[in-house]
């Protein structure tokens, strides 16, 4: 099965309801008809087979359809982060080799200024939709499972993004994997607030529902009184968020009561076991967290959804995945004791585009190499413990230290920087740079948030700024993070 295949699973069903959006319902067999559209639209367009397509659009019908079309005729969908800044949504266009680029007419103000030769950027404005619409009839290319379907960029340990390569076989597996443990079905009615560009909201809000039967509540972005207002009225029944989702509704003063919501579901970082266990007795919802990375499609474990649940744990590994804890030489540690989590199943990632060597590091012995760190109980469950990569989650976004120390030492001020992540309340960590000032030059804090502000996102921001004259260092000369701490 293809990932553009998986509403068709629900052919009888046509006219049930697959997209809410603004008010306005889109059935089943509108989503397909548009869906073809679309794709024959991108065949017009020269889109072939292979082809890297990227999308820089917010949560909308449009950005499933656009997906699904491209993967229909072969493409390769390259989901752009929309929170980065324009020199990083550049680098990540030239790395994959994007040939088209799909905006809405607000987007593509700021990035038709991209210093972009080749790339086709296609606007979906009122003109394009009906081009889209008058698209003629085409065949369309056969596709394979083993296909690659998507680039989901994640950032390396020197903070240079690298190209996950996912399959059709990737994601459906992923899919397949969380109906055989859920029990949900097509009168499940899923929360879409996550980004779509973002793998735990594209897999768990829109592909799961689209494969279920299902229907998907598209909301653009995260307002703490609009979700809560769909909460009661859209008749929701799976709520699926990061950390910093379940705290703002927590801090809300309104006594509401969700006539349908079953579950939610907790990702990209840790939630604290006291949020968790507030938000359930306040809002009467079970939290169920987990545990994935883009390479993996993007989950490897889950707590039961039925049956018993531990505070803090990720769970337990989906169905056809493996996980383990090994040591730093690969030898597998005994329950209870902390090393890295490694995992295999037809779920994960083919590789790194272009990046061979990070390639063979990663998937090493087939095993795919998390870089986190963690143990297991004797029950089974994981526990995440700490972040061998020192990866920070600020609200669910993933920063690496490096990526924000390059750019700091950029400036022509700043001779050293050393970066790390402070514990956060609400969102989970938040980014403390530490800055050894060049000989003559004395930055301050205002000058050097506006210098990063054009260099790097909003979420890899740093909040707070040291100035200091030494950085601990061990013997090789190595910055000591710990004792930063």
């Amino acid at each position: 099965m293809k990932v553009f295949e998986l509403h068709k699973r629900n052919a009888p069903h046509t006219q049930r309801t697959a997209l809410r959006y603004h008010g306005e319902t889109i059935t089943y067999a509108e989503l397909e008809h548009n869906v073809e559209q679309y794709a024959r639209y991108f065949i017009k367009i020269g889109l072939k087979p292979g082809d890297r397509a990227a999308i820089a659009l917010p949560n909308c019908p449009g950005f499933i359809y656009t997906y699904l079309g491209i993967t229909r005729v072969g493409g390769i969908v390259v989901p752009l982060n929309l929170l980065q800044a324009p020199r990083e949504l550049a680098f990540m266009l030239q790395d994959s080799g994007s040939r088209f680029l799909i905006v809405n007419p607000v987007i593509g103000q700021h990035m038709g200024r991209l210093p972009l030769p080749g790339l086709t950027i296609v606007l979906l404005d009122d003109k394009c939709r009906q081009e889209i619409a008058d698209s003629p009839r085409v065949s369309f290319p056969d596709i394979t499972d083993s296909s690659t379907c998507t680039f989901l960029y994640t950032s390396g340990t020197t903070g240079q993004p690298k190209a996950a390569m996912l399959t059709h076989a990737n994601l459906i597996a992923n899919v397949k994997a969380m109906e055989d443990v859920s029990g949900f079905t097509s009168e499940d009615n899923f929360l879409a607030v996550l980004p779509m560009f973002h793998s735990f909201g594209w897999a768990t809000s829109v592909l799961f529902p689209l494969y279920l039967g299902g229907s998907t509540t598209i909301l653009d972005s995260f307002k703490p009184k609009e979700v809560l207002q769909v909460l009661v009225d859209e008749g929701v029944t799976i709520f699926c968020g990061v950390p910093s989702m379940f705290s703002l509704l927590l801090k809300s003063r309104r006594q509401v009561v969700f006539p349908k919501l079953r579950f939610a579901f907790s990702g990209g970082d840790s939630i604290s076991g006291e949020n968790l266990v507030e938000f359930e007795k306040k809002f009467n919802t079970p939290i169920v967290e987990g545990y994935g990375l883009s390479e993996a499609s993007p989950i490897v474990c889950l707590n039961p959804i039925h049956g018993t649940r531990k505070i803090r744990s990720v769970g337990v590994p989906l169905p056809g995945v493996e996980a383990k804890i090994i040591d730093e030489k690969g030898r597998e540690m005994p329950f209870g004791e902390i090393g890295e989590l490694i995992a295999r199943g037809s779920n994960i990632m083919q590789g790194y585009f272009n990046r061979e060597e990070e390639t063979l590091s990663a998937l090493q012995g087939g095993w795919l190499h998390t870089g986190d760190l963690a143990y297991q109980d004797q029950d089974g469950f994981f526990f995440i413990v700490g972040r061998k990569k020192e990866l920070i989650i600020n609200a669910g976004f993933n920063v690496y230290p490096r990526e924000v120390e390059l750019a700091l030492e950029e400036h022509p001020g700043v001779a050293e920087a050393a970066v790390i992540g402070v514990q956060h309340p609400l969102k989970g960590q938040v980014i403390k740079a530490f800055i050894i000032p060049e000989e003559g030059h004395d930055p301050d804090k205002q000058e050097l948030f506006y210098f990063l502000k054009d260099r790097l996102a909003g979420y890899k921001l740093p909040e707070a700024f040291v100035f200091t004259s030494e950085l601990p260092r061990g013997a090789s000369g190595k910055i000591l993070k710990r004792l930063l701490q």
